[in-house]
């Protein structure tokens, strides 16, 4: 069954016009692996931008297109897996980073993955609709990871640390969404709505970790654009 998706932007031509200017070898092993991070970075949007579907009207149609990108995200961090040891003795210590990147960037597209079916399984069997607050802040949520995951994407494609800042910029607000809700819910932590509604909070829960990610894949891109990252350093993360 073919998953839903968002309308496909146009791809830049980065790795295309780096092309004349590598060896054959490492145009081969860094392409083939760039490319399949390409695809895990719009198959990762795709899995939100479901999540937001199923969050706004239960639609099921949303719910298997969300384990549809699941289970590709696997299958390309298993290719990637694969062939990553091999192609990294091909290439030369610039192109052996990218493809180091290609590793990083897809161990967190396939958790992103992974959480944004759990979200769904959490509410997937309520009989109950969710309320209405719960879930204007769930929709919220996903659509802010959409646009984050997007600008991944983009990030990726340009190696343009500009969207990467978008992303960090964003992280906050789906921290704040998430807290609000927590809140919301747990203030009577002994009142029967808290019980009952504990799928929403694991929901929620999902979704922030999902801009953790998201987060870090942002971090990553000032790797493969400036040549440092801005892992563990407080103070860059706050004024990027």
């Amino acid at each position: 069954m073919a998953r839903k998706q968002p309308p496909r932007l146009k791809r830049g031509s980065t790795l295309a016009r780096s092309r004349a200017a590598t060896a054959p070898n490492e145009v081969l092993a860094g392409e083939e692996l760039s490319a399949q991070v390409v695809r895990g970075c719009l198959i990762a949007r795709d899995a939100v931008f479901n999540v937001r579907d199923f969050l706004a009207d239960g639609s099921r149609l949303a719910f298997l297109a969300i384990k549809d990108c699941e289970i590709e995200l696997d299958q390309i961090e298993r290719r990637i897996d694969e062939q990553l040891p091999e192609a990294i003795t091909r290439v030369g210590e610039a192109k052996a980073r990218e493809l180091l990147a290609c590793l990083k960037f897809i161990t967190d597209l396939e958790r992103i993955g992974d959480l944004a079916f759990s979200a769904v399984m959490q509410l997937q069997g309520r009989r109950e609709k969710l309320p209405a607050a719960d879930s204007r802040q769930l929709v919220e949520m996903a659509s802010l990871l959409c646009t984050m995951l997007e600008q991944v994407h983009e990030g990726f494609l340009q190696r343009d640390v500009a969207h990467a800042q978008n992303v960090l910029r964003s992280d906050p607000e789906v921290d704040r969404l998430c807290h609000s809700l927590f809140h919301r819910h747990l203030a009577e932590p002994n009142s029967p709505s808290g019980q009952k509604n504990f799928d929403i909070l694991l929901a929620a829960q999902a979704l922030e970790r999902i801009g953790d990610h998201a987060k870090n894949l942002a971090e990553e891109l000032y790797g493969l654009s400036e040549g440092r990252s801005l892992r563990h350093n407080a103070r860059k993360l706050s004024s990027a």
